[in-house]
């Protein structure tokens, strides 16, 4: 089923005829809509790799690591089986258990600092656990990528007893024995023990349950209005939306670190050239909603890094990783901004975007790309599906379809 799926010989009925359990059929078509290759040599390296130390260090199962290491590592070492612990995105941050195991999993780049998400390594138990926010068994040839279908593993995702926010996935991998229920019900009982004990630093006020800030966060791409995200005093997440004058500046403090000044600004934002006591008072007003020592002034700028599904979009593109830049456009930048300058960054985004795909020659990343507002009117994007000699009668005959209704439309 798997060499019939990933050489495109199953229909639109796959889900409702095939044996293979659902939440893998639905995970090899995420997998495959995001580009992963089932023939590459395991997971990718994640761009955090460089930083897992400072990771580990900072995440808030550190301090879980002697309860699952005493529930899970220590039976391990000596059974053929690994226990590996990934953050919320997928990133393995520690990977523990037989020595034999872990020397042979390091082929499939099983090892701290890869990313083990859907996106990075396709079907497997953390990465579904984490897709899904639901605990996953996949059996050996139940994983999309090859190299990894000698496995098998169980994952549970873990929780912040706090916010209830997904924080991260503990998961053994092994050979047959650890798709068993038995294993299921171990794995699951030390999330539950790891979950206890963080809700019990807490409680008790130890240092080590301090909350964990990382960097406030702006959303700006897509239909929804722009958003500001940042962690109170005690660690509670607070969600603010954002005017549109506000996340214009916003977005242009980003992409200028050294600072701009308030008549730079006033230009940047309207070219009708706003003057500077309206600069001003905008300013006073948003350090009211970011905070006064985020912003400083004379020239304006941010005192401290944030992060953006703008700068990850453009990130991943810079990397080369087009199907991550996919995951994370959303939609244009601010779409109601008349700013010139956002603007230009707009286009300079949804045409950087749009090139990458078209360069990969990955059918998959290409319809996922045309089925996108800014993709649904790329002449060039859609006779290139039909052109493909790689794509399904089917989906030839819907691209000649679509070419022909935008042909009448622009006479």
């Amino acid at each position: 089923m798997h060499e019939l799926f990933v050489a495109g010989d199953v229909d639109s009925d796959f889900l409702d005829s095939t044996p293979l359990r659902r939440v893998v059929a639905e995970s090899w078509q995420r997998s495959l809509a995001r580009g992963v290759d089932p023939d590459y040599g395991g997971a990718r390296s994640s761009d955090l790799a460089q930083s897992v130390a400072r990771m580990r260090a900072t995440h808030p199962l550190a301090s879980a690591l002697p309860v699952i290491r005493r529930l899970l590592v220590e039976d391990a070492t000596s059974s053929g089986v690994m226990v590996a612990i990934s953050a919320a995105d997928g990133t393995l941050l520690w990977v523990e258990g037989d020595s034999s195991a872990l020397r042979k999993a390091e082929a499939m780049n099983f090892v701290p600092g890869a990313d083990w998400s859907e996106r990075g390594a396709g079907t497997n138990a953390p990465g579904t656990a984490l897709a899904l926010d639901a605990e996953v068994q996949i059996n050996g040839s139940e994983h999309f990528s090859r190299i990894v279908q000698p496995w098998s593993c169980t994952a549970v995702p873990v929780h912040d007893p706090a916010t209830g926010a997904l924080i991260g996935a503990i998961d053994l991998t092994g050979g047959d024995e650890v798709s068993s229920s038995q294993t299921l019900a171990l794995v699951r009982a030390t999330v539950v023990a790891v979950e206890n004990h963080l809700a019990l630093l807490r409680f008790t006020g130890s240092p080590r349950t301090e909350p964990r800030f990382g960097p406030p966060r702006l959303t700006a791409l897509g239909a929804d209005r722009p958003r500001w995200e940042s962690t109170d005093a005690r660690g509670h997440l607070q969600r603010t939306t954002l005017t549109g004058r506000h996340a214009d500046i916003l977005v242009l403090l980003s992409r200028h670190p050294e600072g701009l000044s308030a008549d730079h600004l006033a230009m940047l934002l309207d070219d009708k050239h706003l003057d500077v006591v309206t600069i001003r008072a905008e300013m006073s007003r948003l350090r009211k909603v970011v905070g006064a020592d985020l912003l400083s002034s004379r020239p304006y700028r941010l005192t401290a890094p944030i992060s953006s599904d703008l700068a990850d979009v453009f990130d991943a593109l810079s990397s080369g990783d087009v199907p991550a830049a996919l995951d994370g456009y959303t939609g244009p930048l601010l779409g109601q901004s008349v700013s010139p300058s956002i603007g230009r960054l707009r286009t300079e985004l949804s045409t950087s975007l749009r090139g990458a795909v078209l360069a990969t020659g990955r059918l998959a990343l290409l319809r996922r790309w045309l089925q996108m507002p800014e993709g649904r009117d790329d002449r060039d994007g859609w006779a290139l599906l039909h052109d493909s000699a790689r794509a399904k009668p089917v989906v030839r005959a819907q691209a000649r379809g679509h070419l022909a209704g935008l042909d009448y439309e622009l006479g």
